[in-house]
């Protein structure tokens, strides 16, 4: 992959911070721009459509985790990938990462070296895995359910609903093949990869609220294996 053709936005208001993986990333050959909270990470975002957001959490003014909920909320944001950065390691603060659309989550001190692996994963993971799925068709249709795959947008009942990332990719891969039961340990290496250390609880909520999102009937839990996409 040629590096020099991605955009990375970094949004820190510790400017040493920012400052500091700005020049590792140029390194490596990225274009780099920078944010100091998540106002002004939301308005380079829209000035450079990025392909790679790194965000801190805990910022002034609007938080990583708001941040994150208002740019899945556009359009034009709704696949980017999304990696957020925090001095806290609480499952909560994981969780309510993940659930806003983040698509890794690295805890500080960060070191350069295993960021920049990390963000090289999602980058490849991002144009080689569930691409390949929305490959095989652009239109699904599950007795009242159906999924653009293209638009990325699921229709139940004749309304259209609007999923999260994380739902809408646990969503596609469960349907690939319905009745077949993913492992719980197969469902996270495909859809956060196997550098993204996730947890344990996550899944379960994405579950949860994609249950909320579609229906109760789709998602199936088999108790102690993983679950499967039922119609």
């Amino acid at each position: 992959m040629n590096y020099e053709d991605i955009k990375i936005l970094i949004v820190d208001d510790e400017s040493d911070i920012v400052e500091f993986l700005k020049y590792n990333f140029e390194k490596e050959g990225f274009s780099v721009f920078t944010a100091a909270n998540g106002v002004e990470g939301i308005k380079k975002a829209q000035k450079h459509q990025p392909d790679l957001i790194i965000m801190d959490v805990m910022m002034p003014e609007m938080d990583g985790i708001e941040a994150c909920n208002t740019l899945r909320e556009m359009p034009e944001f709704s696949s980017t990938l999304i990696l957020l950065l925090t001095a806290r390691n609480e499952d909560y603060s994981e969780i309510a990462g993940f659930d806003a659309g983040a698509d890794d989550y690295v805890t500080k001190p960060v070191r350069p070296r295993v960021l920049i692996k990390r963000v090289k994963s999602l980058l490849k993971r991002s144009k080689n895995g569930l691409a390949k799925m929305e490959e095989i068709v652009e239109l699904k249709t599950f007795g009242k359910l159906t999924i653009n795959t293209e638009k990325r947008i699921v229709i139940s009942d004749n309304e259209e609903v609007k999923l999260p990332k994380k739902e809408f990719e646990i969503l596609l891969l469960l349907s690939t093949k319905p009745e077949k039961v993913f492992s719980r340990e197969e469902i996270y290496s495909k859809i956060w990869g196997n550098d993204v250390f996730v947890g344990d609880r996550t899944l379960d909520v994405h579950i949860r609220k994609l249950r909320l999102n579609i229906g109760e009937d789709y998602i199936k839990t088999s108790k102690g294996t993983g679950y499967s996409f039922c119609y």
